[in-house]
């Protein structure tokens, strides 16, 4: 079999009985032309390994390989889909590994040659903790191409004085260059989710937006934004930071402060 004579992805899900199970956070992207989008987006992929999280049928798995990847390392949790996959890796021999596990439970960092980048449609239900994870091993990834809920991907995007803005959004952006790339909506999907997604593409900067740790700056992020309506001299009061030796408003709120000043917090508070 060669990929041209791969059969059309709905008669692989009836094959295989791949009904989408709301437990994992299935929703399956089926148009081939999508998924070939995301995967331009992510760049050029014809060195190194691209991993990708939730394959399902494999639309962009097909999309990846057809790009030109020498290596896709594709983590699947359910063993129907694994399977399914494993047609596809006959058809392009050699260059399709498929991992049945969690992903949550993967280390990034061992799998495949640089450049290392990851491309997915993550299921909605980890989407999260999958990417604070990746965000915690960010020096040994060179990309990351990813559709959220659009609603997530609006945090990673929103800037200060936004109502999006919050930890993930700070987080994200103090380790890496944020670029939209494109809305999916709901219907492209099968079955289709209660919203839209985004496409979003995370650039690792080569140095972070201010010297901190991250364990601390995600304390103080979460202390600010867990109260987010109050005062930072209310909010913070527990860790003790004096703001305005800081060059910070104790009056402001967490909302206002950029990725810099959350580091500067930061860095005080390992001081």
């Amino acid at each position: 079999m060669d990929s041209d004579q791969l059969p059309p992805l709905r008669d692989v899900i009836k094959r295989f009985g791949l009904d989408a199970r709301k437990k994992l956070g299935q929703h399956f992207l089926l148009d081939l032309n999508l998924t070939a989008r995301i995967a331009r987006a992510a760049g050029d992929l014809k060195s190194g390994t691209v991993i990708e999280v939730g394959p399902g049928p494999g639309g962009l798995t097909r999309a990846l390989l057809e790009a030109g990847c020498p290596r896709v390392i594709a983590i699947e949790r359910d063993p129907r889909c694994v399977e399914a996959l494993a047609e596809i890796g006959a058809a392009y021999p050699g260059r399709l590994e498929i991992m049945e596990a969690d992903a949550l439970a993967i280390d990034i960092a061992g799998l495949g040659m640089r450049p290392r980048r990851i491309v997915a449609n993550l299921p909605y239900n980890v989407a999260t903790p999958l990417l604070i994870g990746w965000l915690r091993q960010i020096s040994e990834i060179d990309g990351l191409t990813l559709m959220f809920q659009k609603e997530v991907a609006d945090r990673l995007t929103a800037e200060p004085n936004c109502k999006a803005y919050g930890r993930l959004s700070v987080i994200t952006q103090w380790l890496c260059d944020v670029r939209p790339e494109f809305d999916v909506a709901r219907t492209a999907f099968t079955p289709p989710p209660k919203v839209d997604s985004s496409v979003v593409t995370l650039t690792p900067r080569p140095e972070p937006l201010g010297a901190a740790r991250m364990k601390t700056l995600e304390q103080v992020t979460a202390t600010a934004f867990g109260q987010r309506r109050k005062m930072l001299r209310a909010s913070l009061k527990p860790l003790g930071i004096d703001l305005e030796s800081l060059g910070i408003d104790p009056t402001a709120r967490a909302e206002t402060l950029t990725p810099e000043q959350f580091s500067a917090i930061a860095r005080a508070l390992d001081a």
